[in-house]
């Protein structure tokens, strides 16, 4: 069991004993995954996408089964970009299974989250919401949100722009816990963003490089051996930019997208149907390559926490290294060293 540390205001909401997040991922959020960080004290989360498209469970089916490893919290990320009206709707759907399986944690993104917070609010859950900058946090808290996954210009797939301090910075004084998303792959860079002021971190680049992940062994094996400065961005999966290790396969690619795609989603209307076409694709490319590896011409997502990551454990470790260095931190006021 993970070493208790001072709650925060993360820890009270979520029920958590260590103030760590698994981020949902596409496609990297198999259910084991999802379990073993639950159950070591940190949280989970599920992405629904990854759970029925990437690892084939029907989603009740899939919650239960996490349930059945672990008794401790899980949260849901709930993507609600107005894509589509079909998209919205299954969005809905697995909103309700997931509250009707007991879920009262969820991270919602890139779009209104106020239909989610009043059926979260409903029964008594909490809503966080991703954010890259003031005026999205703003537009989020009006809409009823709990607290914000403050993503910054270290993180993987969709970053921000801002360094972690910068960012809270500006959002410190809007009263609601903020979570550190992005630059966080070792004990170290965990405290010192707790340090900050932040109520929690969340990681998901040192969760693929874990023995429960369920992705090919490459993907593992680029992140361990990435630095920092192998980190690209490249606007050619989403139509704008994503955090990726650049691979041969990205320089031989490049990381713009076509001249008429760029102009496309510049246009106000035109360029929601182009990123939900990016989008499409994006998945499929995604799941391919973290299942089949290095020899498909496709991507690796990945954040600058790739520094700090050197092995490949179990989630527990992770997790009970992490709060153990919290806890060191907590009594004696010192960063503990990482070697």
């Amino acid at each position: 069991m993970a070493t208790r540390s001072e709650p925060t205001a993360f820890t009270r909401d979520t029920g958590a004993s260590v103030p760590l997040i698994c981020g949902a991922m596409y496609p990297c959020s198999n259910p084991e995954l999802v379990a073993a960080v639950s159950a070591a004290g940190g949280l989970g989360v599920v992405q629904p996408l990854s759970m029925i498209y990437v690892h084939g469970r029907d989603l009740r089916a899939g919650l239960r089964e996490i349930k059945a490893m672990t008794q401790n919290p899980i949260g849901f990320n709930a993507l609600v970009e107005q894509s589509s009206k079909v998209y919205e709707d299954r969005m809905r759907r697995w909103v309700d299974v997931a509250l009707e399986e007991g879920v009262r944690f969820f991270v919602t993104a890139l779009g209104n989250p106020r239909w989610v917070v009043e059926r979260v609010h409903a029964l008594g859950g909490v809503v966080y919401h991703d954010v890259t900058e003031r005026k999205w946090a703003e537009k989020a808290l009006a809409s009823g949100v709990d607290g914000l996954i403050c993503v910054n210009g270290r993180a993987g797939g969709h970053a921000g722009t801002q360094d972690p301090r910068r960012l809270y910075e500006a959002l410190a004084d809007l009263d609601v816990p903020l979570v550190c998303a992005g630059g966080v792959g070792d004990e170290a860079a965990f405290v010192e963003a707790l340090g900050m002021g932040y109520a929690a971190v969340q990681m998901g680049t040192r969760f693929i490089a874990t023995q429960e992940c369920q992705v090919h062994a490459d993907y593992k094996r680029a992140i361990v051996e990435a630095r920092a400065e192998d980190i690209v961005l490249t606007d050619r999966i989403s139509g704008v930019p994503v955090a990726v290790i650049e691979t041969e396969s990205v320089r031989a690619q490049g990381t713009r997208a076509g001249p008429v795609a760029r102009r496309l989603l510049r246009h106000p209307r035109a360029k929601h149907w182009v990123r939900a076409l990016y989008s499409l694709r994006s998945l499929w490319q995604l799941g391919r390559a973290s299942q089949r590896g290095v020899n498909y011409r496709d991507y690796f997502q990945a954040g600058r926490s790739v520094e700090g990551i050197r092995s490949v454990e179990s989630a527990k470790e992770v997790v009970d290294r992490f709060a153990m260095a919290l806890s060191a931190t907590q009594s004696t006021g010192s960063v503990p060293e990482v070697g």
